[in-house]
């Protein structure tokens, strides 16, 4: 379990055990961040371990269903050049439909196309599920966006990346959910996660644990960003898998 742990940990605190990692798990995910909408979507095989970069839409899921993808984000972004590219990866593209429904929830009635709801139980996971899915595509820059503007506390974007390096694949289940907690003028979003992961040598883990997603709520000097659901903290454990 030791490798695991250690892309476990490279994407938490400074010091995490495997009980309480302080953060994220390792590994990518094939979850996109509207899955159970997007039954097109599929895990996108990686060629070699040695080429890292990104995947496109394209590549992840088809010319159509990455085309669909990319009007949908250019019909809602306010960004004179948005990332609605198919050349980008699937989930910098819903990152920018998430930014965008975000962006303009609450003004006049909601966007065709916003949905989950952005401020809903449904948009919270979407982030952990984001944020899987942009690791499966090597897109370690979605990735870490998925913890805010500053990414993982304690973290640099290298340590991030290299938490990944022996981790071929991974699946992430979102659980059943509960309302979260408000408190301090934020609100705390549990969300229950199982996690398979590969690494490059074949060997299969399996984590569960919780990820909290956070948003600031509409509160004087709040920014956009902080008002948006983004990874606060996660505590991961190695399970056995029978």
């Amino acid at each position: 379990m030791t490798i695991a742990l250690l892309a476990l940990a490279a994407c938490g605190s400074s010091s995490p055990t495997p009980d309480n990692q302080g953060a994220a798990p390792a590994a990518p995910e094939n979850a996109s961040a509207n899955a159970a909408a997007q039954p097109d979507k599929a895990p996108a095989p990686r060629s070699t371990q040695a080429d890292m970069s990104p995947l496109s839409c394209t590549a992840e899921v088809g010319a159509a269903a990455a085309e669909r993808r990319v009007k949908l984000c250019i019909s809602v972004s306010p960004a004179t050049h948005p990332p609605c590219n198919a050349a980008n990866s699937c989930a910098m593209i819903e990152d920018e439909i998430a930014r965008s429904c975000a962006l303009f929830d609450g003004q006049g009635e909601p966007m065709a196309g916003c949905t989950p709801e952005p401020r809903s139980m449904a948009a919270a996971a979407a982030v952990v599920q984001r944020y899987y899915a942009a690791i499966n595509a090597r897109d370690y820059g979605t990735a870490w966006s998925q913890w805010g503007e500053n990414g993982p506390a304690g973290q640099t974007m290298e340590r991030f990346q290299a938490g990944f390096a022996a981790t071929r694949a991974t699946h992430v289940t979102i659980g059943r959910m509960t309302p979260g907690d408000a408190g301090a003028g934020s609100v705390y979003q549990p969300v229950p996660v199982t996690i398979d992961a590969e690494l490059a040598d074949g060997t299969r883990q399996h984590f569960a644990g919780t990820y909290v997603v956070r948003r600031v709520n509409d509160v004087d000097g709040a920014s956009a960003a902080q008002r948006r659901w983004h990874i606060d903290s996660a505590k991961l454990r190695p399970v056995s898998s029978e």
